[in-house]
C-alpha cells in the first residue's frame, strides 16, 4: 500500500503539467480509492488472487487491457508479475522503474558500506515517465482540498477546536516500530495537554485490539481502527493537523494528501529513498547513530543487526511529543 500511495503524488504532477494524458492504474482493487479524484485517471482492478493469478490469469488481464490501445505502458513495479504482463503487452513502448538494487544493497550492508542519500521512490516513479518522454516538475505540488467529512465520521471522532493528531504506531517488521510502551508516553502527554485530539490508525486483530486498550486508557484519544472503509480513512486523514507514523503506509497516506507527516525510524532510514513525499529532513526522528553507527541494516525492516533490537529505545518519548508540538 504504501509503494502505491507513493505513486499518488507523482501521477497528481504529471496529469496537472500534462492536461491531455489519460491514465490507467492497474493495481488491486482496495486501492482504488487513493486515485478517485484525480482527472483523467481510470482505474483498472487487477484481482491478482482471482481471475487474474498466474500465468494464465496475467495472459487474461492483458487480453482485457489491450483493447483500451495503450501509447506507452509505465511499469512502476518490475517484479515478476508485471515482467510477465508487459511480455503479454509486447510492441507497445514500455519504460520500468530502476529500483537501485546495488546502491540499495551497498547501503545496509556493515562492511564497506556507503552511506548516501540514494533517489527516493518519488524521483524513480517520475523518472519512469520522463524515459517516456514526459518532463514535469515536483518542487511545488498541488494537494487536493481537504474532504468534507461524512456524518459517520464526525459522530465517530465529534467536532472540536483542538488540534488532530493521527498517530500510526504499527509497522510490517518489527525493526520498524517504535515500542507500545513509548508510544503509551507519547500520548500521554499529548492527551494531558488537552490541546490536542489523539486518532488512533492500524489495522488487522492484533493492531486493533492494542489501539482500542489505549483508547480506553487516556482522554481525547479515539481509536479508528476497523472502524471506517478505506476511502473514510483517507478523508479523515486529510483533515488531521498533523500524522505520526513509522516507516509504513499511513505516512505515505498522510503526505500524499499534503498533511504535514513525522517518520520515526527504527533499523531503516530516510536515506533509503523512502521518506514521505514532500516531508522535510527535520520531519524524520532517527535513533542514535554514534550509539549504532550499522544503521541502516535493512531497506524494508526485515532484517535486524546483531545488537540492533532496541535501536527505537534510544528515542526519547519527549523528544517526539516537541516535534509534533513544534510542526503543529
Amino acid at each position: 500500500m504504501g509503494d502505491v500511495a507513493m505513486v499518488v503524488p507523482i501521477i497528481r504532477a504529471l496529469v496537472e503539467q500534462h492536461r491531455t494524458i489519460k491514465i490507467t492504474m492497474v493495481s488491486r482493487a482496495f486501492l482504488k480509492p487513493l486515485f478517485d479524484d484525480i482527472p483523467n485517471v481510470h482505474f483498472y482492478a487487477a484481482d491478482v488472487k482471482g481471475t487474474h493469478k498466474g500465468l494464465m490469469g496475467l495472459y487474461k488481464l492483458s487480453k482485457e487491457l489491450k483493447p483500451l490501445q495503450f501509447n506507452a505502458i509505465a511499469d512502476l513495479h518490475n517484479v515478476l508479475r508485471s515482467k510477465i504482463l508487459r511480455f503479454f503487452l509486447f510492441g507497445i513502448k514500455t519504460a520500468i522503474i530502476d529500483k537501485g538494487r546495488a546502491e540499495k544493497k551497498a547501503l545496509v550492508r556493515i562492511e564497506n558500506k556507503i552511506f548516501k542519500q540514494l533517489k527516493t521512490s518519488q524521483q524513480r516513479y517520475a523518472d519512469v515517465f520522463r524515459k517516456l518522454g514526459y518532463e514535469f516538475d515536483l518542487t511545488n505540488p498541488v494537494f487536493p482540498e481537504k474532504s468534507i467529512l461524512s456524518e459517520k465520521i464526525n459522530d465517530l471522532v465529534g467536532l472540536d477546536h483542538k488540534k488532530w493528531i493521527g498517530i500510526a504506531p504499527f509497522a510490517q517488521h518489527q525493526g520498524k516500530m517504535y515500542p507500545l510502551d513509548l508510544i503509551e508516553k507519547v500520548i500521554d502527554k499529548l492527551s494531558a495537554s488537552n490541546n490536542y485530539k489523539i486518532m488512533l490508525f492500524g489495522g488487522g486483530a492484533h493492531e486493533i485490539k492494542a489501539l482500542i486498550a489505549l483508547e480506553k486508557r487516556f482522554e481525547n484519544t479515539i481509536s479508528v481502527a476497523g472502524k471506517l472503509k478505506f476511502k473514510e480513512e483517507l478523508a479523515l486523514i486529510s483533515n488531521l493537523d498533523g500524522m505520526l507514523s513509522m516507516d509504513s503506509a499511513n505516512g505515505h497516506l498522510s503526505a500524499m494528501q499534503g498533511v504535514k507527516t513525522l517518520t520515526i525510524w527504527g533499523v531503516t532510514h530516510p536515506f533509503a529513498g523512502f521518506v514521505p513525499f514532500n516531508q522535510p529532513q527535520n520531519h524524520q526522528i532517527l535513533p542514535n547513530l554514534e550509539q549504532y553507527p550499522n544503521l541502516p541494516c535493512s531497506i524494508y525492516g526485515n532484517k535486524i543487526c546483531e545488537g540492533y533490537e532496541d535501536v527505537m529505545r534510544s528515542i526519547n518519548p519527549q523528544m517526539v511529543v516537541d516535534k509534533i508540538v513544534a510542526i503543529i
